[in-house]
Formats: C-alpha cells, structure tokens, sequence
C-alpha cells in the first residue's frame, strides 16, 4: 500500500521555497520592490507554504478564500471547492496600506529579525470581518466560550492575534525564499514534507499516525503514540518549533526531551521524530483539523486527537477537537483521527489507563497535566511532581531548565482540565 495522497485536487505537493540561482535572482529583484514587515505567525506561515505543508495554497488567501474557509472550511477561489478549516492570511497596517496597490510585487521581511522572507504578487487588498472571523473559527463549546467575548480579548491567543492584526488583508501568491535558522537549529529533525514522505517509503510504511505536541512528552502522550504503533506501522512525533505563548516551554529543550525519550523507551525503527516551524492559534477543533492536513502533506494517515486538542483555557469541550471529525464531508481527508480517551497513571492498574479500560475510583488515579507540571515547576514546588508525569531522564531536563530563574518568571493559570470529572 501507498501513503495517503497530499491534500488538494492535483494530489501533488506544492513546496513554493525557491533554491538555487532563482533564488538568488528573486532575492535581487527584491531590492527593488516595496517592503512589508510581517509578524512572526505570518512569517511562521511562509515557512509552512514554503516547504510544501500548506499544499495546495499558493500564497496567502484572497477575500474569496477567505470567507469560504471562515464560513465553509472550503476555499473558493485556490483549488475551489477544497477543506481548509482556518484562514493563512497576511495583515497590514492603515500606514502600510498608503504605499501598496493591488498589481504591486512587494517584499516580506520579518518584523522581529528583519530577514527577507518572501515576496509577493498583490492580487487583492481587502478589509476582512475579524469579529466574524474570531467567532467563527475560535468559539468553541466550552464555559468559557459561554461569555467568549468577555474573556476572549484577554485569554484566547488567536482572538488577540486577529483581533490585534492590521485592518487590511493581503491576498496573493509567494515565492518563498527563506527558512530562517530551524536547519541550524533542529538539523535533519527539520522535515519538508517531501522528506518525511521519504523516510516512511523507506521504512515500508504505508500508515503513519502524526503526534502534535508543543510540550514534552510525559506519560500520557507517551502511552497515546504507543497505542499508534500498535496498531499502526509507525508514529511520527512532530513537534511545533515556533512561537509559543509565554510559559510555554522553548523548542531546543523540548528536544533533548523527545531525544531522550526515544533513546530510551521507544522502538527506534517504528518512531520519526520532526519538527516544524507554525506559530500556534489555540485553535482547539479548527486547529486540530489544520494540523490533520499538513500531517496528510507530510505522508500520515493519521492523526492522533486525545483531550483538549490545541486547546487553550476553557474554550472548548474535552473531545471537542475528535468530535469536529465527524463533521467532515465525504473526501475532506484522506487522514482519518485516532481518537483515544482521557488517559492516566492508575495505582491499582499500576500502570497507564484510560477511561475505556480502567475500572477504578479517582482516588487511585494520577492525572498527568503539562499545564499543572509547569506551574509547580515555575512555582519551585518540583517535589511536588508526581514521578508518575514523565519518565526520569525527562524530568531530570525539565528540572535544569526551570532551575533558571527566567524560565520561572511566568504565572501559569490553573486549568479546569486538571481532574476528571
């Protein structure tokens, strides 16, 4: 059996990164055209278009496509009629909008580091309904989406990272040319799509189920991914790498966690460690259906949703992320969810469980949260980690980075997620 197809009609990654002498052609031509800073998650987004994740987009989305994605995670006018479940827009300002017009090629720079990241053929200039646009695709079904807007502008990252964007959109094809320093970085962990396609071929895979994650892997992850090999040929852990929200923990030390977790409790030959460089909406279900689309780009057949999926607070439902799943039309993926239950630590079991196969009380339970580890962490109350959360060679990593003072500075809020209910 074959991998899954990459997503779209054409069935074909789209990777737009140029290389080479047109590379250099295009990095020259940018000297002369208009310049545009964009923000980190859109920079984050250009990385993704360009080594093909975001297959099929060509750029950053029109209006049309962005109101049929908005409204019916279908893109209207890029490979019409096809899922996309949230909007890959890029923002300007009132100032920056007085010096560009449609028909305009211009260059994308990044805001934060100044590189030159992009350049693009301005097809449309448009005024977006961000309101429609946050409700739409943030508001979930937990408490706090009962009051959305009353909490919203404070504690959803994507309501504040549309809400505070630039007033106009810019819609139109990119020519990528940079992939900043993740090569330098994360070295052969940083994955186009065209290679870790590669290595599942040549592993003799032809079902692969994709693990995101943007925290170390404690138990409860760890027992997830193992169910996946289980069943399936292998497990792809990938790993977000780009910006994260404050107290989130940085890639580089994430990593010597996944490295020594795989050295040593996972079957080398079933596990492909990756990384990629999108900035995280907090998304929760629209999210969890994103990264179900740029796993099928990268050759996985699956993807596997536990609880509160790319949530954040209280905005969603527990299940809310495996639910949307079934909501999808005949054809939208090709790559299907592995849906797995509330896991745990359980005492009596002495081992991890879920509520599908544990029979016992809350009492002989321990629930591993990441969102309750880094608050005892940051709060200095390491003893009080259960050594049931990770694995030792884990912990001891996660215990020298927040011995440093700046890694404790960050007040993480208590979740509501923490206890079963």
């Amino acid at each position: 059996m074959a991998l899954v197809n990459p997503h779209g009609s054409k069935k074909k990654l789209m990777p737009l990164l140029l290389k080479g002498a047109e590379r250099d052609d295009e990095i020259g031509r940018a000297k002369d055209m208009k310049r545009i800073d964009v923000s980190s998650r859109v920079s984050g987004d250009i990385l993704m278009l360009g080594m093909g994740s975001f297959t099929p987009l060509t750029g950053f989305m029109c209006k049309a496509d962005w109101e049929g994605v908005v409204e019916d995670m279908k893109l209207r006018k890029d490979d019409p009629g096809t899922f996309w479940p949230l909007p890959v827009t890029l923002d300007i300002d009132e100032e920056t909008r007085k010096n560009v017009n449609e028909g305009d090629e211009v260059a994308l720079y990044d805001k934060e580091t100044g590189e030159l990241m992009a350049t693009m053929k301005i097809e449309e200039i448009y005024e977006p309904d961000k309101k429609k646009e946050a409700e739409l695709c943030f508001k979930g079904k937990g408490p706090d989406s009962e009051k959305f807007w009353d909490v919203a502008l404070d504690e959803h990252p994507g309501v504040q990272q549309v809400m505070n964007s630039g007033k106009y959109y810019v819609g139109g094809p990119i020519k990528a040319l940079s992939e900043k320093d993740f090569i330098q970085k994360y070295g052969e962990h940083y994955m186009h799509p065209s290679v870790s396609r590669q290595i599942f071929e040549d592993r003799g895979w032809s079902t692969v189920a994709a693990f995101q994650t943007r925290n170390p892997i404690h138990r409860s992850h760890e027992f997830l991914t193992k169910i996946a090999q289980e069943v399936l040929d292998g497990v792809f852990i990938h790993a977000l790498v780009g910006k994260l929200k404050p107290g989130d923990i940085p890639g580089e030390v994430r990593m010597k966690c996944y490295k020594a977790l795989i050295d040593n409790y996972y079957n080398a030959e079933r596990t492909v460690l990756g990384v990629y460089p999108l900035e995280m909406r907090y998304g929760g279900p629209k999210e969890a259906l994103l990264h179900g689309v740029f796993r099928q780009n990268h050759g996985c057949s699956h993807l596997i949703i536990g609880r509160d999926h790319a949530g954040v607070g209280d905005f969603y439902g527990l299940f809310e992320a495996q639910e949307i799943y079934d909501t999808l039309w005949d054809g939208a993926l090709e790559l299907q969810p592995l849906k797995i239950d509330w896991t745990f630590w359980c005492h009596k079991c002495e081992g991890m469980a879920s509520l599908k196969t544990c029979p016992h009380s809350k009492e002989d339970r321990v629930v591993v949260s990441g969102t309750k580890f880094r608050r005892l962490m940051s709060e200095g109350k390491v003893e009080e980690v259960p050594k049931e959360f990770s694995r030792p060679e884990v912990l001891e990593i996660l215990k020298d980075y927040y011995a440093n003072p700046e890694a404790r500075k960050v007040k993480i809020k208590k979740g509501a997620f923490e206890d079963l209910k």
